[in-house]
């Protein structure tokens, strides 16, 4: 087995899947400085994988939380499939010791963060071409499973209104309706008071700069009553 073959054998190993066609991984290894032509690179595996990446995550953030709007989908798949935790990912596979750089490319530990992002896109690309989809989702499942948690956590522990609407549809099959009490203010700088109900009960109103925040602080108050939330939770 010459130097090539063990280090695609490596590869393969570190990602956790055998390829039935090595040499779809040794095109998504190789970096346009050391391809005699760009489209013997990786450039294209990129632009492929970045869009199978787009669209298995944004299935799996659909299936997983159905209670998150859309705009809380979108925030949670940006930063999942941000270049800077691509980047991440790669270099924990340790994709920078399997890239073929072309002379004076700094490569290893000092690979800058876009190279080794769109390493990953490729490699993406490279086991769907090689498997499907449903290797490919397997794959990026398995890698980003804790950056999809970590960032729906985060975007599900402030969003008030998301967490009011599971814990009442999961509690007592209701959900949650917002009135608009006042408002009060020049158009330019108008304030909203909203309660929301559920079922008979109305919790206490909340005043906010738009309807949205005032919906938002009104769920926060709702869930303090329910016990849902600590009392000395602070409204913003």
């Amino acid at each position: 087995m010459n130097d090539t073959s063990q280090s695609l054998q490596a590869c393969q190993q570190a990602l956790g899947y055998q390829f039935t066609d090595p040499n779809v991984l040794r095109f998504a290894l190789t970096h346009a400085s050391s391809a005699d032509q760009r489209s013997l690179s990786n450039e294209r595996l990129e632009f492929l994988g970045d869009a199978v990446l787009g669209l298995v995550v944004c299935q799996s953030l659909f299936e997983r939380y159905p209670h998150f709007q859309e705009g809380e989908l979108t925030k949670i798949k940006s930063a999942v499939v941000s270049r800077r935790i691509c980047a991440v990912v790669a270099r924990r596979l340790g994709l920078q010791h399997y890239l073929t750089l072309g002379k004076g490319m700094d490569g290893g530990e000092h690979m800058p963060s876009s190279m080794a992002a769109g390493a990953l896109e490729a490699v993406i690309a490279a086991v769907y071409l090689d498997g499907g989809i449903d290797a490919a989702r397997a794959f990026i499942l398995a890698q980003l499973e804790g950056e999809i948690n970590a960032a729906a956590d985060s975007q599900h522990r402030y969003n008030y209104k998301s967490q009011l609407q599971q814990f009442a549809q999961q509690t007592f099959s209701e959900t949650p309706y917002y009135e608009l009490l006042d408002e009060k203010g020049p158009d330019h700088s108008k304030c909203f008071e909203v309660a929301v109900s559920l079922g008979a009960r109305r919790f206490g109103s909340a005043w906010g700069p738009s309807k949205k925040e005032a919906e938002q602080k009104a769920a926060q108050l709702a869930l303090v009553e329910l016990g849902e939330l600590d009392h000395d939770a602070v409204l913003d």
